[in-house]
C-alpha cells in the first residue's frame, strides 16, 4: 500500500467463541488506530468453520464490541456469504500457474486420508504435506489436471510455493522477518468441498475491502508468509503488518479460563465499567508516549496511540490492577451517572429501589466500591425491610460490653425520635448525647452503626440515617435492643 493510502483496518473474529480479552485487545487497537489517522474501522466475521460457527457466538461478538464502544465503519461482513470470491480468487491462482488441483486422498504408501485432522506425524492440520515433500499433484500436467476436474473428481486447491530461496516481510512490531521457503508446505487454499482455508479466505477479503494495515495477534506471525506468498502471486500491494504481544496470565503462560478469563460481557456482568476496560486493554502491550500515564479518556488515547508504541514483549493481564483503574474511574465519574448505572443493578438483584433513593445512597457508597456490582454488598441494608440476622457481640463498643452498647441504643432511640433528620442535626445530637452518657463518640456511635446495617463497617453514619428515615432506623435500633435483653 502506498504512504498516502487512506488507512483502512479490520477486526475480524471467528464466531466460534464469545469475544475474550485477547480479541477485545485487537479489535482496540485497530479501532485506535483507525481513529488516529482518521482511518476506516471495518468489522468482519470469519464464519467458514461452519462445523463450529453460531449465530448465538456471533450476537456475543457484536454485544461485547458495543459495550465496548468500539464502532465499526463498515460491516459486520460474513464471509459465509463471499463464497464465490474465494473461489474466483482460487481459479486466478490456478489459472496464473501458482497454485495446481490436489487430487490425493491419501498419503503415498496407503497413508490415511490428508482430509481433516492429521495422523501422521509432520503433516499440518488440514492435510498438509510434509515441508520436505511436495505434493506429488504438484507434478500432474495441466491439462489433465482439468480433464479430471471436469469429470467431477474432488479435488482441493493447493498453492504452489516456491522450492528455493525465502519469503520476507517487515513487521511493523517485531521488524524484519524471514522464513526459507523449504520450510512452507504447499498449503492448502481451498478443500474439495469448495470451502476456502484461513490463508485463502483472509488474503481475498483483505484485498477486496483495501485494508493497509493489518492489526493483529503475534499468534499470526507464522501464518504471515504464506499470506505474502499469496498477496505476491496475485499481484497485490502487501499491507503493514503489525502483530501485537500476547496476553499472558500471573503465570506467565497464555491467558486461559483457568486464569479467569471468560467473555466480555462477564466482565460487563461483573461490574466493570466500558471506559474504564478500554484504558486497561490499551495499555496492554501498548503504552504512551508518557509512560507514567495510566488513566486516560478515549481522546487522549485516540491521539497517542500509535504502531510505535506497541511492545514487543507479552503483556501480563493484572485482575487487580484492572480492579483497581474500575475503581478510580468510578469515583471519577459524576454522581448522577454514576447512581444511573448503580439503579438497574439493584432493580435485577430484586430490590425496589426509586431513582431519588439512588442518587441519596450513591456519594455514600462511591469510595467503597471497584465494580458496580459491589453496590449489592456496599448498599443492600438501605433496600431491606428487615436486617438479615447478625451476632449480638457485634454490637459491643471499643472497650465496652453489652450494658454499654444497650444504654447506648436506648439514648439513641429517645434521640433519633425528635431530632431533626439530617445529618449535620444528627451528628451533633448524637455527640451530645455520648458527652451526656459519659461515652466516647465512638462507643455511642458502634452499637448504632451495627444495629441499622447489620455490620460494623458502612458509609458514614449520619448520612446514612438521614437516607434511611426515622422510622426505618428506629425500629432496627429497637431489634438490637431486643436482641440484648
Amino acid at each position: 500500500m502506498t504512504a498516502s493510502s487512506p488507512v483502512r483496518v479490520r477486526f475480524a473474529p471467528s464466531p466460534t467463541g464469545y469475544l475474550h480479552v485477547g480479541g477485545a485487545r485487537t479489535a482496540l487497537f485497530n479501532w485506535l488506530y483507525a481513529r488516529h489517522t482518521g482511518g476506516t474501522f471495518i468489522l468482519r466475521i470469519e464464519d467458514t468453520d461452519f462445523e463450529r460457527s453460531t449465530q448465538e457466538m456471533v450476537e456475543g461478538i457484536l454485544v461485547g464490541m458495543r459495550w465496548l464502544g468500539l464502532d465499526w465503519d463498515e460491516g459486520p461482513f460474513f464471509q459465509s456469504q463471499r463464497l464465490e470470491l474465494y473461489r474466483a480468487t482460487a481459479a486466478r491462482l490456478v489459472e496464473s500457474g501458482h497454485a495446481y488441483y490436489c487430487f490425493c486422498k491419501k498419503e503415498p504408501e496407503g497413508a490415511p486420508s490428508l482430509e481433516g485432522a492429521p495422523a501422521l506425524p509432520g503433516v499440518g492440520k488440514g492435510g498438509d504435506f510434509p515441508k520436505k515433500d511436495r505434493d506429488p499433484c504438484r507434478r500432474i500436467p495441466r491439462g489433465e489436471a482439468e480433464r479430471r476436474r471436469a469429470s467431477s473428481e474432488p479435488a482441493a486447491v493447493r498453492f504452489s510455493v516456491p522450492e528455493f530461496g525465502s519469503t520476507r516481510f517487515d513487521d511493523a512490531v517485531f521488524g524484519p522477518i524471514e522464513i526459507s521457503n523449504a520450510e512452507i508446505e504447499d498449503f492448502v487454499l481451498l478443500r474439495s468441498d469448495g470451502v476456502p482455508t484461513y490463508h485463502l479466505s483472509v488474503v481475498a477479503d483483505d484485498l477486496d475491502m483495501r485494508i493497509t494495515h493489518i492489526i493483529r495477534g503475534a499468534d499470526h506471525v507464522s501464518n504471515t508468509p504464506k499470506q505474502k506468498l499469496i498477496y505476491e502471486a496475485l499481484g497485490a500491494p502487501l499491507p503493514v503488518f503489525a502483530h501485537v504481544p500476547l496476553i499472558l496470565g500471573a503465570d506467565k503462560t497464555r491467558l486461559s479460563k483457568r486464569h479467569g478469563a471468560t467473555s466480555v460481557i462477564a466482565y460487563k456482568d461483573e461490574g466493570f465499567l466500558p471506559e474504564a476496560f478500554r484504558n486497561y486493554l490499551a495499555l496492554l502491550g501498548w503504552s504512551p508516549p508518557d509512560s507514567t500515564k495510566e488513566i486516560m479518556n478515549d481522546q487522549e488515547l485516540i491521539s497517542l496511540f500509535s504502531l510505535e508504541g506497541i511492545s514487543k514483549s507479552n503483556a501480563v493481564f493484572d485482575r487487580t490492577k484492572l480492579e483497581w483503574m474500575n475503581a478510580e474511574y468510578i469515583r471519577a465519574l459524576p454522581v448522577d451517572e454514576l447512581s444511573e448505572r448503580l439503579l438497574p443493578i439493584v432493580r435485577a438483584a430484586g430490590y425496589d429501589a426509586d431513582a431519588g433513593k439512588m442518587l441519596r445512597i450513591t456519594p455514600l457508597i462511591r469510595e467503597r466500591i471497584k465494580l458496580l456490582r459491589d453496590v449489592l454488598t456496599a448498599a443492600d441494608f438501605f433496600f431491606v425491610e428487615e436486617l438479615p440476622p447478625y451476632d449480638t457481640a457485634l454490637l459491643i463498643p471499643q472497650k465496652g460490653d453489652l450494658a454499654m452498647a444497650k444504654k447506648a441504643l436506648e439514648r439513641a432511640r429517645e434521640v433519633l425520635a425528635h431530632a431533626d433528620f439530617n445529618h449535620q442535626a444528627l451528628d451533633q445530637a448524637l455527640r451530645t448525647a455520648a458527652k451526656d452518657m459519659g461515652l466516647k463518640p465512638g462507643q455511642m456511635f458502634w452499637p448504632i452503626r451495627v444495629a441499622v446495617t447489620g455490620r460494623t463497617a458502612s458509609p458514614p453514619l449520619f448520612e446514612t440515617l438521614e437516607v434511611l428515615g426515622r422510622e426505618t432506623a428506629l425500629k432496627r435500633i429497637e431489634v438490637a435492643v431486643g436482641k440484648i435483653n
